[in-house]
This record gives C-alpha cells, sequence and structure tokens, in this order.
C-alpha cells in the first residue's frame, strides 16, 4: 500500500503530476484488459497491435482467421484482408463500427470492430472477438462453486454451456440418458433455473471478469 500511496502522492509540479496520473490510468487499464473473458486487441488502421489481452493471445491460435505475427495483425485468407483493412480504415477514420464474419464453416468468426477516436490526439480501433462457447471454464467453475455443484454435476454444465445435448453428455461419460437428466435436474434445483434455456442464460450473463475472482474464497 505504500508504494501505491506514494505513487498517487500529487507533485508540486502540475506536468509529473499529470504524466503520473496518465501513465497510472495506462498501466490500471492494462490490467483490466487482461482480466475480462473476453478476447480484446487495441490498434490501429494498419494493423499494428497496441494492446492484445490475454483472452485475445489464446484466441488467436493456429484455427483462429486472424493471426498475430509480431506486432501486427493480418488475415489468414487472402480473401478476408480487404473486408479487415476497409473496417480497420472506416472505423480510425470515421468513426464507423461494424459487425465482420471472417473465416468459412466451422472456423469462421465473428469479430466486432470499434473505433476510439473521440477526444484524442491519436485514433485506434479496439476489436472485441467472438467467444468459442457460452461462457468461459472459470465462470462454469466459478458458477459450480456458488451453487455447490458435485464435480459429475460440473463437468455436465461445462458440456451444456459447449452446446452439448443430454444425450451426447450422456455417450461421453458413458452413462444412461436418465442419470444425465437426473443430474440437469439437481443443477436446475440447485440454481433455481425452471429449465436448461433459463439454466444457460445464467451462465451466458455472468460477468465476464471471472479470471479476477479466486475459487476458494467464494461462499
Amino acid at each position: 500500500m505504500a508504494s501505491l500511496a506514494s505513487a498517487i502522492t500529487p507533485s508540486r509540479h502540475p506536468g509529473t503530476e499529470r504524466r503520473q496520473a496518465e501513465s497510472l490510468s495506462s498501466h490500471w487499464l492494462s490490467l483490466v484488459l487482461e482480466e475480462l473473458d473476453y478476447g480484446v486487441v487495441l490498434l490501429n488502421a494498419s494493423g499494428r497491435v497496441l494492446h492484445c489481452n490475454l483472452a485475445a493471445r489464446r484466441s488467436l491460435d493456429e484455427e483462429h482467421p486472424l493471426l498475430l505475427s509480431g506486432n501486427q495483425l493480418r488475415c489468414r485468407d487472402a480473401k478476408d484482408s480487404t473486408p479487415f483493412n476497409d473496417a480497420l480504415l472506416a472505423a480510425e477514420n470515421e468513426g464507423r463500427r461494424c459487425l465482420l464474419r471472417l473465416g468459412e464453416g466451422e472456423l469462421s468468426s465473428n469479430v466486432v470492430v470499434v473505433p476510439l477516436n473521440r477526444n484524442v490526439t491519436q485514433a485506434a480501433v479496439l476489436l472485441v472477438l467472438e467467444r468459442r462457447q457460452l461462457c468461459g471454464e472459470l465462470a462454469t467453475q466459478w458458477f459450480a462453486l456458488r451453487y455447490g455443484l458435485t464435480p459429475t454435476e460440473t463437468e455436465v454444465l461445462k458440456a451444456l454451456s459447449q452446446g452439448a445435448r443430454p444425450g451426447s453428455v450422456a455417450e461421453r461419460q458413458g452413462v444412461a440418458i436418465s442419470t444425465v437428466r437426473t443430474q440437469i435436474q439437481s443443477i436446475r434445483a440447485k440454481s433455481g433455473a425452471d429449465s436448461i434455456g433459463e439454466l444457460l442464460r445464467q451462465l451466458a450473463v455472468l460477468p465476464p471478469l471471472v479470471s479476477a475472482l479466486r475459487m476458494d474464497k467464494i461462499n
């Protein structure tokens, strides 16, 4: 606490104080972005990456339509390059936001392009990447711990959040479908969900800052 207090102690020199505040704000913003369960990339219109959070670095693997090469973000498929570059330019120069669908088939992914050009000396563009499942694994674990689910019920919940049907969950676990249905009923009873749809809705609306939570401290 002493180091933080000294870091934010007002300086006698306004210019120095302003630079200290800007430095701290930038540092805190970077920490916030790292805790988000959504992949976010801050870049300019030429594709040069200014910041890429942990979730984005994990998402930009060999299956994602976008490729992070050094400090440059580009499309794997040449046919995506023109709409992607046009969207970056329109965001930076015209303040236009849009939703892009990049890639094909099962490997396609949505990307939201958001302009950051208001009241700034240098415009930038924010990309918000699509999550590949309803919620992250940490969110599911948090939910399971919050409602006292058993390890088996937690695995069922994870499978449901990934779009699996009860029949495929039963096949995956090597049990009868009646067993899985009983487990789902137990999960619903503990969480107060009236249906599987309501259960998934509860997962979907969980805040995306779950990575900041410590599982052993949740009551």
